[in-house]
């Protein structure tokens, strides 16, 4: 069956915290989940912006229950005020949707001293999950997605480069990123499942999407490959947060989606190719332990 947002069933009563939620993958997110009903928290560094993509799903859904909060993945700083914030005034979180990404942009730096891309698409998320965990870790049914992509393939850590002390290569420190994001997921369902939580940490890919992602590369790349538009792009994340998935993982019960199409450069979501290396326990250890270390910021598995 190719599965589109139609398959979705209610989200009635769930509550959905969409990071990169204004624009792209993360906007064509929370409009199917508004439009299926879900409380959604659309999360951004822009609050201009994050009303604006509020108030054009409000036009497509009036009666939709939508949230916003304003967070800076680059600033390990920013993360732990939003997360402090948001545990005080919200008792629980049925989903997080690791979805905000930078892909391909000037060489740089976060606040924190971290190579730009792997500082937001990981490091910002890992400090983010860590202090949203304990409103996920004991509701029912509760879901942790990570965006990772094919990019993937071929990428390992290389950890005397993650400060830019090398020099940039944007598709290495691109992929060095995206490989960490499926790491993460990997290594945290292992976890979940060592403490006997009723959560799943859940990856996906969109393939090749046309979003604002590309605005840092060369116009014409994109129009080589077959793309899918930014809400096809989306249906692996939302497949993902919504289906149940534990009949249709992948042969390593590793769930991690993508397009089903040749390469996974498009089509429906389906179980993906997962590189080896992203799915070794010695190499999500090692991640994870230089992720505690460098922020200060641990999971609490305690239910």
């Amino acid at each position: 069956m190719n599965w589109t947002p139609k398959s979705m069933k209610s989200q009635l009563g769930k509550s959905f915290l969409v990071t990169g939620a204004n624009t792209g993958l993360g906007f064509e997110t929370a409009l199917e989940l508004a439009k299926h009903d879900a409380y959604v928290i659309m999360v951004g560094r822009n609050q201009e912006k994050l009303n604006q993509a509020k108030e054009k799903i409000l036009e497509s859904v009036p009666d939709a229950s939508i949230e916003i909060g304003v967070l800076d993945l680059t600033n390990i700083k920013s993360v732990k005020s939003f997360a402090d914030e948001f545990v005080k005034t919200h008792a629980s979180l049925d989903v997080l949707i690791n979805n905000a990404g930078i892909m391909f942009p000037p060489a740089g730096k976060t606040a924190d001293g971290f190579e730009t891309q792997f500082g937001v698409n990981f490091i910002g998320h890992y400090v983010l999950n860590a202090l949203l965990f304990p409103l996920l870790k004991n509701n029912e049914n509760a879901r942790i997605v990570t965006l990772s992509s094919i990019a993937h393939k071929g990428a390992e850590i290389d950890y005397e480069n993650l400060k830019l002390e090398k020099p940039f290569n944007k598709f290495r420190e691109y992929g060095q990123s995206k490989v960490a994001d499926l790491i993460f997921a990997l290594e945290l369902q292992r976890k979940i499942s060592e403490n006997n939580l009723d959560i799943l940490s859940v990856a996906c890919h969109p393939g090749v999407s046309k979003t604002e992602l590309l605005r840092y590369d060369v116009p014409e790349m994109i129009e080589t490959v077959d793309y899918m538009n930014a809400n096809q792009g989306a249906f692996p994340t939302l497949f993902a947060a919504t289906e149940e998935l534990e009949a249709i993982s992948g042969s390593n019960n590793s769930f991690y989606f993508g397009p089903d199409g040749k390469n996974e450069i498009n089509g429906y979501p389906a179980p993906a190719f997962i590189e080896p290396y992203a799915d070794n326990e010695l190499v999500g250890n090692k991640l994870w332990e230089y992720a505690e270390k460098e922020t200060g910021v641990k999971f609490n598995f305690e239910s």
